[in-house]
């Protein structure tokens, strides 16, 4: 960053080098007096060596400023317009909560399923037949057998499944306690493990 400003600053401070004049092309010759005065034109008109008209520079700077020193004592005036809350009503205002629900497809879709379709003819082929009477009563019962009974047969499962690894935990603990002690001298008499576990 520092070596690009300091590139900057010397592409700024630098003189420009004078722009080269175009060497006349073989012409036939002419007075020198007349080539003098072109010359002394060109030079007038572009000063010496730049490459730019001074002329233009002088026109350009006696016009009068687009922008008047007036108006920089003028506060400016800032307006703020929060559109949101108009967005909100606007899709609010553009729904409809009066239609019901429409049925899977769409309402036509629905019609024409009826007329084609008939209830009295395709009992089954109505959007709301999936089942038989039968089967619906099926389910039913099914569902709530599993909601009231399978909860508790669950949980009568799950309480004997505890008590039963219980059991067998307890039982491996005696049954290394037991192998401790016979390995201890005197059965392991004296100690207090060994005398509190029924044997």
């Amino acid at each position: 960053m520092r070596l690009m400003a300091l590139l900057f600053t010397a592409i700024l401070t630098a003189s420009p080098a004078p722009a080269q004049q175009p060497q006349p092309s073989a012409a036939p010759e002419s007075p020198s007096g007349e080539q003098d005065k072109t010359r002394s034109q060109e030079s007038k008109t572009q000063g010496p060596g730049l490459p730019v008209s001074v002329a233009k520079i002088r026109e350009a700077l006696e016009q009068t400023p687009a922008i008047s020193l007036r108006a920089l004592d003028e506060r400016p005036t800032f307006r703020i317009q929060i559109l949101e809350r108009q967005k909100i009503e606007e899709l609010l205002s553009s729904l409809n909560f009066k239609a019901g629900p429409v049925p899977a497809g769409g309402v036509y879709m629905y019609e024409q399923q009826r007329q084609m379709f008939n209830p009295v003819d395709h009992p089954l082929m109505q959007p709301f037949a999936a089942f038989s009477q039968g089967e619906l009563l099926t389910i039913l019962i099914e569902n709530l057998v599993g909601k009231y009974l399978g909860g508790k047969a669950m949980d009568a499962i799950s309480k004997s499944e505890r008590a039963r690894a219980e059991a067998a935990a307890r039982e491996e603990v005696r049954v290394a306690v037991d192998q401790y002690c016979n390995a201890q001298p005197n059965a392991g008499a004296g100690i207090q493990i060994c005398s509190s576990v029924g044997r």
